[in-house]
């Protein structure tokens, strides 16, 4: 076979005259071949693409490759504006690469987080060419995990990408100036590693002081909030009905943006187009079979996905189908493929969110206790104090914090031991007893809490946690809601949404729910001032109330799904010894009878 041929730096002339450049991958012979493109911010031969996209991968499987610089990054000219030309230039970039010698006139794109952003823009942009979308790991809304989460800022994203993108910015404004490109990197490097130590602690949140000390642009919660009509630059939510083109997305659900791909499968199959979803169990960079703590079995792994394969492979094939020949071929009308927790494995589905789930409540009672039946008398209020100087710390949990962007233990994503969180006193934790079956919880998960404070303002915060036999509590899902405009000391009902998740607590484990008022620095702390958060810098201790009586029966809502009889292979019972509440079994590793879910080439 004929050697892959790469040119480097290849111009292309933007609507306004800017040049961007771009990495090419030619596979060997004469082609003409259908072109993958990924648009992405992080230069183009950084080593994370390797996770989404190999392209010299690709090009042993026939397609040509385009690995492009977005504006004002890297080997392209501009200037850096993060997701302000993604769409205007998505369309000029599709075009120049349907038109690159050797190309077959059909483009697809692929990549994930800001880089699967770009498709979508791309696509509302509907250049003639793009034929085909793959993103990955990204969002609809993004004041739904990118900017913000129920109203919350997600400072622990927001502060290290902005620092990290800024070394090629101070790069590119001290080019000709040595000291001052000393300096300025030498300050940036401070201010980021001296993050997790205090640095995030820096008021007002929203305002960060960082990004003025070095003059950089951010990732875009300040400006959304001084031009709101800007966010629709990266806003995927509402316009699905605008793109006409198949897309095969894939999600985890330990990602900061798990909820994201979720919600744009299903806006695009309610919009009648082809949508094909894997969810797997995975971080946003973390596509292996351990995550957090817990050892889903190998089938989890993005390389193996229960015997059917690589991910990568299931995704050449479907592009094969989308742009092969050059005119777009309608593919499959899309299937969903999801990892279910607990029992380790994948499962086939047709549809998201699964008809057969039936919500079902889980009352927060008194002492402690999490139940189905709901109270029938008045039971006494929990309280707690929450004070911003003292919150309670992120301990993992769906996030791109560490492991990610910071090189600390501490805000590692995906499922950890939650025992520090808990025993803390601003903390409440409701508790089921014994599981004597095993329940499924495959869908959205909800948490409608009747609480007060006795300030103007506040947050709420929930978490759905799997209790081993052991009595390990180990997080599942969480969310967040900001109150901007309480009444002191009136009870109010207040929805925290957590997700989504797929899970199955099994017969002996415990599901548990965690109520407080902060979960920093992933998300910024509400000083309970009322104060908004572009100027507040002092901060008030709150008084907290959570009620739970016939009036006001606080309660978490799992999407329920009947548990079929147990399999009688694979489950990971008992757990493999080693460190104390690893659950390390098997089951991922092995596969009901069926028929695989999308066919990779071997």
């Amino acid at each position: 076979m004929a050697e892959t041929q790469i040119e480097f730096d290849v111009p292309a002339e933007m609507g306004d005259g800017t040049v961007v450049r771009a990495d090419v991958y030619r596979p060997g012979g004469t082609g003409p071949w259908p072109v993958l493109l990924a648009r992405l911010p992080y230069g183009k031969q950084t080593p994370m693409m390797g996770v989404v996209l190999d392209p010299l991968a690709a090009a042993r499987h026939g397609f040509m490759v385009v690995l492009q610089d977005t504006r004002g990054r890297f080997a392209s000219e501009g200037e850096w504006e993060p997701f302000t030309y993604e769409e205007s230039d998505g369309y000029d970039t599709v075009r120049w690469a349907a038109a690159l010698p050797g190309s077959n006139g059909s483009v697809g794109m692929i990549g994930g987080s800001y880089f699967g952003n770009t498709q979508w823009m791309a696509a509302l942009s509907k250049p003639p060419e793009l034929k085909a979308i793959a993103p990955m790991i990204t969002w609809s809304d993004p004041d739904d995990g990118l900017w913000t989460r129920g109203g919350a800022i997600e400072l622990g994203l927001t502060v290290p990408w902005s620092l990290m993108q800024g070394a090629d910015t101070l790069m590119r404004r001290h080019a000709t100036d040595l000291d001052g490109l000393v300096n300025g990197i030498t300050g940036l490097v401070q201010d980021f590693d001296g993050l997790a130590s205090g640095g995030y602690g820096e008021l007002p949140a929203g305002r960060f002081p960082a990004f003025a000390r070095h003059d950089l642009p951010e990732l875009g919660y300040e400006r959304s909030r001084r031009e709101p009509e800007w966010a629709a630059s990266c806003t995927v939510a509402g316009r699905h009905g605008e793109i006409d083109l198949p897309a095969f997305q894939v999600g985890g659900r330990f990602d900061i943006f798990g909820q994201g791909t979720l919600d744009n499968f299903t806006a695009m199959r309610r919009a009648g187009r082809s949508a094909t979803l894997v969810m797997g169990p995975w971080t946003h960079t973390n596509w292996r079979h351990v995550v957090g703590d817990v050892n889903f079995g190998f089938g989890a792994n993005s390389d193996f996905m229960g015997m059917r394969g690589r991910l990568h492979d299931m995704q050449f094939d479907w592009f094969r189908r989308t742009i092969g020949d050059g005119e777009a071929v309608e593919p499959d009308a899309g299937t969903v493929l999801l990892f279910v927790m607990g029992i380790n494995q994948w499962r086939e589905e047709t549809e998201w969110p699964l008809p057969r789930a039936v919500d079902t409540d889980f009352h927060l009672r008194a002492d402690g206790r999490l139940t189905r039946e709901p109270p029938s008398a008045a039971e006494q209020a929990e309280e707690f104090t929450y004070d911003p100087m003292d919150p309670v710390s992120t301990t993992s949990g769906a996030l791109l914090m560490g492991g990610g962007l910071l090189n600390t233990d501490e805000f590692r994503p995906g499922p950890l031991d939650q025992a520090a969180v808990e025993a803390r006193e601003d903390v409440l934790v409701f508790t089921t007893e014994l599981l004597t079956e095993d329940v499924e919880v495959t869908g959205r998960v909800l948490a409608v809490l009747f609480a007060a404070t006795d300030g103007p303002s506040t947050d709420w915060v929930a978490r759905l946690c799997d209790v081993d036999e052991m009595g390990v509590s180990r997080n599942v899902a969480d969310g967040i809601v900001r109150v901007r405009a309480a009444t002191p000391g009136e009870a109010a009902e207040r929805v925290v949404d957590l997700w989504s998740t797929s899970i199955v607590f099994w017969a002996g484990h415990r599901i548990r729910v965690q109520v407080t008022s902060s979960n920093f620095p992933r998300w910024d702390r509400n000083l309970n001032t009322g104060e908004p958060e572009e100027s507040a810098t002092t901060a008030r201790v709150a008084r907290q109330q959570v009620f739970h009586d016939p009036a006001r029966p606080s309660r978490i809502v799992l999407p329920v799904v009947p548990v079929p009889a147990p399999p009688t292979v694979g489950r990971p019972w008992p757990p493999t010894p080693g460190r104390p509440g690893t659950t390390a079994g098997h089951a991922g590793d092995t596969e009901p009878h069926g028929t695989p879910l999308l066919t990779s080439p071997r």
